[in-house]
Formats: structure tokens, sequence, C-alpha cells
């Protein structure tokens, strides 16, 4: 007997699209619970048609964006500017535990969907809400997605080179870490209705979750009237500090040496070479000085082994190093991301056998179990018909209104 899930039982209508909001409900599904997310052709979600494409053949179920942030969830094709939208979703709203929605301030109301309108129906509802900048302020109505968030938030202002103008992170940063904070209050959000009854609306933006993650450059900026800027891949309390070519085509590892131990373990991994007794580089301080100098040095010993041999040597003697690693890495070399289950081959049903993203949380009693993203509308006459209780005829002229698209 398969053991129950962490959420099941849970039941959640899913209003996002893109990645942030998705990414929150993939969290639910993957735990159990059953995620209805309701799209359509008429108006796709944006994650659909983005690439890269399994064998490189373009379609909207065939998207590698899509699939990695849609797993166990179906999907219900449903045009909400229909006017007959409303004899669905009345039935979705009350069998519905959660409602997550990503669009900007007050777009659910128009389809009849806001929290106060929801109440109406399910008075304990719980409903979370992802916005760029959160449901109220002067600022609220102002449409944003991950990248654009990157650079409200500081991050493209601390990215790159000193010498060179802002550049964003390699992913939009805030879609990732604002699933981490929807998932937790929503999870203290249902804990309370089972203490009280009662439901609550949940408002979580990019913006102020995103800004979690520079509370130094901030604390800096309140205590000592410092802004923090680009530096590239330097440090303030750490030298050297950087990532240095290897043995081979674009191969790096990556160094950092915070302490003088750490120091004194990094001098005898490389065989003490004489240049490291240089009054350069004798405390932390005047490493950071002549930094350039020595990162000069310290490639011209990296470059002569694999960033593996380098890492390997390195940590052997307490210098915190690792491999740059490529997404071909990543996927077919880390034995440890292999140990841990973190990609998982499930077969799409048209793509066939590919990569879903595992969980990196381990809950030892009740175990993620992922089933494969759902092509648009895959489960429309299911959920119509097995989850919502319409009859095969009701559902047969819903369809010909031209509703299910």
């Amino acid at each position: 007997m398969a053991v129950k899930q962490a959420l099941e039982g849970l039941k959640v209508l899913d209003f996002t699209w893109v990645a942030a909001g998705p990414l929150l409900t993939k969290y639910l599904a993957d735990h159990g619970a059953q995620v209805v997310k309701v799209e359509s052709a008429t108006a796709i979600d944006s994650a659909r048609p983005a690439g890269p494409y399994k064998d490189n053949i373009p379609g909207i179920n065939r998207g590698g964006t899509f699939v990695g942030q849609n797993s166990s969830k179906y999907s219900l094709a449903l045009d909400l500017n229909n006017p007959k939208q409303s004899e669905v979703t009345a039935r979705l709203v009350a069998w519905a535990d959660v409602v997550v929605e990503a669009f900007t301030p007050r777009t659910v109301e128009r389809w009849g969907l806001g929290y106060e309108q929801l109440k109406k129906t399910r008075p304990d509802i719980v409903m979370v809400s992802c916005t760029s900048q959160g449901q109220t302020g002067p600022d609220a109505k102002q449409p944003g997605y991950g990248w654009l968030m990157n650079a409200m938030v500081g991050f493209a202002h601390l990215t790159g080179w000193p010498d060179r103008e802002p550049s964003s992170p390699a992913a939009p940063y805030t879609d990732v870490v604002l699933p981490w904070f929807g998932v937790a209050a929503l999870m203290a959000a249902l804990d309370y209705r089972r203490r009280t009854g009662k439901g609550q609306h949940i408002d979580i933006s990019h913006l102020e979750t995103g800004l979690t993650f520079l509370r130094l450059p901030l604390l800096d900026y309140t205590a000592n009237g410092r802004e923090q800027t680009r530096r590239g891949n330097s440090s303030l309390n750490a030298a050297p500090h950087g990532v240095y070519r290897c043995l081979g085509d674009e191969r790096w590892c990556a160094i950092a040496v915070h302490t003088e131990e750490e120091w004194q373990g990094f001098c005898r991994a490389l065989g003490n070479p004489p240049w490291t007794r240089d009054p350069r580089f004798a405390t932390l301080a005047s490493r950071r000085e002549n930094a350039a100098a020595l990162d000069h040095l310290i490639e011209a010993w990296t470059q002569t082994r694999t960033p593996e041999e380098a890492m390997a040597l390195l940590q052997s003697h307490g210098v915190a190093a690792g491999v740059v690693q490529s997404c071909q890495d990543i996927l077919d070399k880390d034995p440890q991301l292999r140990h841990r289950g973190s990609f998982q081959r499930l077969r799409h049903s048209e793509i066939g056998e590919c990569n879903h993203r595992g969980w990196p949380a381990h809950l030892s009693q009740t175990p993620a179990r992922l089933r494969p993203a759902p092509c648009l509308g895959e489960h429309t006459e299911y959920v119509l018909t097995q989850v919502l209780g319409f009859s095969p005829e009701e559902f047969q002229e819903l369809s010909q209104s031209g509703l299910f698209k």
C-alpha cells in the first residue's frame, strides 16, 4: 500500500502562469495536493511556447520551461472570458480549499474570482495572490515579471564587473524565491483555518520576497551609509575569491579563502611555491589589495589541472573549492544529484520520456511523488465529470459553447 503524501486531500485551484505561481503550486502537487490548473489557448500561459523544446521541435506542450514547473497537475482548458465560465468556476470554487492566482491586482475580480467574491461561495477559502509589488500601494497595478524584478529588487545593480553596466543574474531570481515564501505562508494559513475555521487572503510580492536576500547590503547602507555595487567575483571577506580557468575547454574551478588557516592550507595544496611568501599576500587585507596579481598566479597553477583535480586537492587541505558545472555536468555527471534523485525521468503524454525537477527537501515519512506535466486541456473532461460532477450531457453542452479552449 502506497504511503500517503503530505498534502493528500488538499484541493487547489490554480490560476497562475509563467513561473513563480506555477512553481508554488507544483510544490503542492508534487506532495499530493490535487491541483487543477486553469488555462486557455485563447490567452496561453507564456511558459508553454517557451523553449528549450524536446528534440528541438516547437510546440505548446513541448517546452521545457512549462514542463519543469507544472508536474503533477491537472490541466483544465477554460476560457475565462466566455460568459458561461461562471457555471464551471462556481463549482471549482466550491470544491477548492485553496485558490492561487498570479495576475495584476483586480484582474481576477473581473472574472468573479476575487477574494471577497470567493468568500461568498466558500467562506473558509484560502487565497494566495502572487504579484510583482503586492495588492496595495502606488505601484501595485504595475505589471512585472522575474527578469524585471531582478532590477527593481537590486540584484542587477550588484551583479557584474565594477567597470561595466549592471548585469542581471542568469535567472529570474524572484520567480524562484517567491514560491518558497508562498508555500510557508500557505501552510500557516491552512493551520490557522484548521484551528479557527477561517480562511484568509495571502498577498505576496516579488519585490518584498526578493529584498530578503539583500539584507546584508541593506544593513550595510543602514549602518554605515555605504552603498555596495558591482565587484565581479571579489569579496569583502575573502581573497583569493573567484573562478579560475582550468585544463580543458571552458573548464573552471571556484576558490574561496577566508581565514589565515585556510590560506596556509591553500599554500600547502599548491606545494608552497615561493610567491606564496610574498609580503603582498601576507594578510587578508594585503591579498585583497593585490587580488589581480594573486589571481594571475593562481590561474597559472589551475590551468595545469582539471577542475576536478584542483577541487579535490584544495578540499583535502581544508580550502573551499568547487567545479563550475555546466548543465551537462549537472544532469549527466554529478553523482550527488543522481543519488538524491534531483531529476526524475517521467513519460510525458506528447514528448515521451523527459526530465522533471525533483524535490530538494526529502520528507522521510511522506516523500514527494511526481507525475508528468500536462498537455494543454489534457484533463478537461476528467475534471468536469469526475471531479466536479457534471454529467456527460452537461459537459457536451458546455463544450459546444466553445468554453473549453
